[in-house]
């Protein structure tokens, strides 16, 4: 991640509102998934600071992250000794194994996003599950994709071919729809303008909420129609309990 965007993560995460609303759609999805009594370890791959292991420790008893960026872990979290600092290879054997994974927009930045995929299902115990979500459509890309140094972007048929070469699918569906045409129109007129890649930043009050709030009905309103297009990509995996 470019350093000046890693700066700026934790304030994103807490506040704007593309974050806040991702949140809440995982939640969800969390809260459908979730076994009875939770689950037992849950491992947030490409976590950051931890900053989702807030919302994980009401599901998991215990929560691990595994991030590959040492500028991203604060000195706080290197302490507590559960967020494992380095990549999510082959070489990751924590001893142990997960009944929950999560890859929250990560698979897009891991170029064998395959053998990444593999690696989950072996740490995975049987019955376990993979929550993804990743950006859509490469005829989205924008600079905010270089300044976050994506490999690629996906659609649904091609994350489910990835997850299905290692686990079983078991749904996956787009979100975000309204930002799709609003991503379109931005990359057209990058095509034009150049720009060079920026952080972006919480908008004011009022249109921050109002965004969350549009993402949030559109969510309520449309999560069950199999709309064929958004900006991003949820998707629900699980290793074969035998």
């Amino acid at each position: 991640m470019d350093p000046s965007y890693g700066a700026k993560y934790a304030e994103l995460h807490a506040g704007h509102w593309w974050w806040r609303a991702r949140e809440a759609v995982v939640v969800r999805e969390l809260d459908r998934l979730r076994p009875p009594g939770g689950w037992r370890r849950a491992l947030d791959v490409g976590c950051g600071d931890g900053l989702f292991f807030r919302v994980l420790e009401r599901y998991a008893e215990e929560v691990e992250g595994v991030e590959p960026d040492r500028d991203l872990v604060s000195p706080e979290r290197a302490a507590d000794g559960r967020i494992h600092v380095r990549p999510f290879d082959v070489d990751f054997r924590p001893g142990h194994r997960y009944d929950l994974m999560l890859f929250l927009d990560v698979l897009e930045h891991i170029a064998d996003a395959e053998s990444a995929v593999a690696h989950a299902a072996a740490l995975l115990e049987p019955g376990g599950v993979v929550l993804v979500t990743v950006p859509a459509f490469r005829h989205l890309w924008t600079t905010h994709d270089d300044l976050n140094r994506h490999v690629t972007r996906f659609t649904r048929r091609r994350l489910e071919r990835l997850l299905a070469s290692a686990l079983t699918v078991e749904r996956s569906r787009y979100f975000f729809r309204w930002v799709h045409p609003a991503k379109v129109v931005q990359r057209a007129m990058e095509l034009v303008r150049h720009p060079e890649p920026t952080p972006p930043s919480v908008p004011p009050g009022a249109l921050n909420d109002a965004l969350y709030g549009i993402s949030r009905v559109e969510e309520a309103a449309l999560r069950h129609v199999p709309v064929p297009l958004g900006s991003s990509i949820l998707a629900v995996a699980r290793k074969p309990a035998s």
